[in-house]
């Protein structure tokens, strides 16, 4: 279904790129600042990454948590980046509630923005964004699979690329308002404990982290796994049966 788009809203996405990409490549400490703080984000060890996070929104200063909220949305954007080392951070740095409510914030502005450049530029330009149709192709099969509850769903599951939902999402006759609530929805309960987490960083509470985060992975395939196998039964009941041979 071909979803149309208007002129002002492909205008402004187009701007909105071709000036954070112009604001990185022609003021040096805007360009030193991004790279710097995507090499904190791209600390291997997740706990190193996270205090190197924390030192680098520091020098920032009351600038901080806008600081923040441009590395939330960039990495959506453009950049494969650990979205949770920044909530994490976020709830080190500012405390659970403020911290959250930032990382809440920002991540829901990320995806929105995801949303709006994929229905203002269309499939082709937003594969291009994203370094190919691998992602998109993958988060095709999850909406296939999974239909209204995807979005969801992608919020819930640590190991779903929910950007390339944001993305795939837009190229979709999803309506804006139902996307940005589903999103809005699914992120709180992650955020919420991920901040909490991220405020007590300490050893126990960073295995306790892991072990939530594998625990609901858990649960969440196993529902999607029993629901599907749900469905097949009843669609093999539902199949009408030959007659039975002649003796």
């Amino acid at each position: 279904m071909k979803v149309r788009v208007s002129r002002a809203a492909t205008v402004a996405a187009v701007g909105g790129l071709a000036l954070a990409l112009g604001g990185y490549l022609l003021v040096p400490q805007v360009g030193r600042g991004v790279d710097a703080g995507v090499r904190a984000l791209s600390t291997s060890e997740p706990r190193l990454a996270i205090g190197a996070l924390r030192d680098y929104l520091l020098g920032f200063g009351p600038w901080a948590p806008l600081v923040s909220a441009a590395l939330m949305v960039l990495q959506a954007v453009v950049a494969p980046l650990p979205a949770f080392v920044i909530t994490l951070a976020n709830g080190l740095l500012f405390g659970w509630a403020w911290g959250a409510l930032l990382s809440w914030s920002s991540a829901t502005l990320a995806a929105a923005l995801c949303f709006g450049l994929a229905r203002a530029l269309g499939r082709p330009a937003v594969e291009r964004l994203l370094g190919g149709a691998a992602v998109l192709d993958a988060g095709d099969r999850f909406f296939q699979r999974h239909g209204k509850l995807t979005i969801l769903l992608a919020r819930l599951l640590p190991f779903v690329p929910f950007d390339a939902i944001s993305y795939g999402a837009g190229l979709t006759s999803t309506r804006f308002r139902t996307f940005l609530l589903a999103t809005a929805l699914g992120q709180l309960p992650a955020t919420l404990l991920y901040s909490y987490l991220g405020e007590r960083l300490t050893g126990p509470l960073w295995d306790a982290f892991w072990l939530l985060t594998t625990a609901a992975t858990v649960l969440l395939v196993g529902w999607a796994v029993g629901r599907r196998l749900r469905g097949g039964r009843a669609a093999a009941r539902a199949t009408p049966r030959g007659p039975a041979p002649r003796s």
